[in-house]
């Protein structure tokens, strides 16, 4: 599971170390895609293979499963750690985020997020209300 919040930089190639914590579980490879709020998801392989799976039950009848489907998995980037711990993002997905050399790498349960330290700090700001007020209607057996 992926906890906590992390600030790594990113380097003048477009890399990142990954946190320590986040090593063992995306040492065997990882896939980076497009993720929604301008930020860029980071499933280990076998969590995306169970993701894609999910995505195939979509019946292709349905216009906004194809379109969500396309615009996921046509970002998508697999990436195998070095012995650092480090990743290379490509430029698109970097360009998608908005990454500058700050970042905020979230756990997120069953993935991890990558986002611009600003973008982040603004979108938590953003959200605090939300979460404050959040009741068992929304995510039901958590109070």
């Amino acid at each position: 599971m992926f906890l906590g919040t992390h600030s790594p930089r990113l380097d003048e190639k477009g890399r990142l170390i990954l946190p320590a914590k986040f090593r063992e579980e995306l040492a065997g490879g990882l896939v980076l895609t497009r993720g929604q709020e301008r930020c860029i998801y980071v499933f280990s392989q076998k969590e995306f293979e169970r993701v894609h799976e999910q995505m195939r039950e979509a019946p292709l009848s349905s216009r906004q499963a194809r379109d969500y489907i396309r615009v996921f998995l046509s970002g998508a980037s697999d990436e195998v750690p070095d012995k650092q711990g480090r990743i290379t993002i490509p430029p698109a997905l970097r360009a998608y985020a908005g990454l500058g050399r700050e970042l905020a790498v979230i756990g997120a349960g069953t993935r991890a997020e990558i986002w611009d330290a600003t973008a982040w700090q603004t979108y938590l700001e953003e959200q605090e209300t939300a979460f404050s007020e959040t009741d068992e209607d929304t995510i039901p057996g958590i109070f």
